[in-house]
């Protein structure tokens, strides 16, 4: 039995990996079309109006703008395969100088939302199902339809005038730090940006995870548990959780896939240092190198949630872990 979990794993493992690896290359497929169809040109964009050109051709061939689009993509992909992501079109600074501090705090950003938002979505799910019906249930129910239905850019906005302009001024509006330096080094300014993404994500795993556990106490083996005398709360953690969890697993991956393209919007609410403002201001000067880097990474970020997710399922399910599901 151990055997088999471990060969279902492992093929799961394989299989996604690979599908993730395609993907990614039909992401920087896509991604390279879509920059070479923006308006404008990219030597133009550099030396401005006051060109020459005679100047433009001899940056449109150092940028290799002259050779077909097919020769450029492969160019570009061989050099982001050994590492080398390229040079901004706007400072002639390495892309990676610039987009891996921003990086790290969009990533600092996330983990925080993950410590202070999973686990409060989590518990008050599995209370309002095993309260289904009562007043827990339904307020908890009402407060998260009212936070699902408003986008992150009003709720930031909100939580601005709430807690730093108008009613309070408890906290900085903006998340303004030195060039070079991390956002821990003012830990103030994450409080705002946080609170806005854990408010974003946790109607979807709360409603998840409430109604998976619902469905799962329903179940026969839960009811025969209870007949043979076991703990309610030796049923809920050790029986119906682990069942319940795998559904909600799948929606923590969504969420946080579909926060790495929602904290573009907070992260500009905020003026956050961010990934996504990083992508903003690319987009702006029309930096295509940072633009593709940012959106392959950005993808890249959400096959390996995805796999870590899919891996997790199957870990913390039996059923899954055994492969029962496949004989079934």
């Amino acid at each position: 039995m151990r055997f088999l979990g471990r060969s279902v794993i492992a093929r799961l493992l394989v299989r996604r990996v690979l599908l993730g690896l395609l993907t990614l290359f039909l992401v920087s497929i896509v991604v390279f079309a879509a920059t070479q169809v923006l308006p404008g040109d990219a030597a133009n964009a550099i030396l401005g109006r006051s060109a020459t050109p005679e100047r433009l051709e001899q940056l449109r061939a150092q940028l290799h703008l002259d050779r077909p689009a097919v020769t450029q993509y492969w160019l570009w992909l061989t050099q982001a395969l050994s590492g080398d992501l390229g040079t901004s079109l706007v400072n002639n600074k390495p892309v990676a100088d610039q987009v891996v501090p921003r990086i790290a705090n969009s990533a600092t950003l996330l983990l925080l939302v993950g410590a202070f938002g999973i686990p409060p979505s989590i518990a008050l799910g599995i209370a309002a199902a095993i309260r289904r019906g009562r007043r827990l249930d339904t307020t908890t129910s009402v407060v998260a339809l009212a936070m699902a239905a408003a986008p992150e850019f009003v709720i930031g906005i909100g939580l601005i005038v709430l807690l730093s302009t108008v009613v309070f001024h408890w906290l900085p509006p903006v998340s303004m730090v030195p060039p070079g330096r991390s956002v821990l080094a003012r830990p103030q300014i994450l409080v705002l940006p946080v609170l806005t993404l854990v408010i974003v994500c946790f109607p979807y795993i709360f409603r998840m995870m409430r109604a998976s556990m619902i469905e799962v106490l329903e179940s026969d083996y839960i009811e025969m548990a209870k007949l043979k005398g076991i703990s309610r709360r030796r049923v809920i953690l050790l029986h119906a959780l682990p069942n319940a969890i795998a559904p909600t697993v799948q929606v923590i991956a969504l969420t946080f896939a579909y926060l790495a393209g929602g904290v573009v919007v907070v992260e500009y609410v905020f003026g956050f240092p961010g990934i996504g403002q990083g992508l903003i201001n690319a987009v702006t000067s029309r930096d295509v190198p940072t633009i593709q880097c940012v959106v392959v990474l950005l993808a890249a970020f959400y096959v390996a949630i995805n796999i870590l997710a899919d891996l997790i399922a199957v870990l913390v399910t039996p059923r899954l872990r055994t492969g029962t599901w496949q004989r079934s």
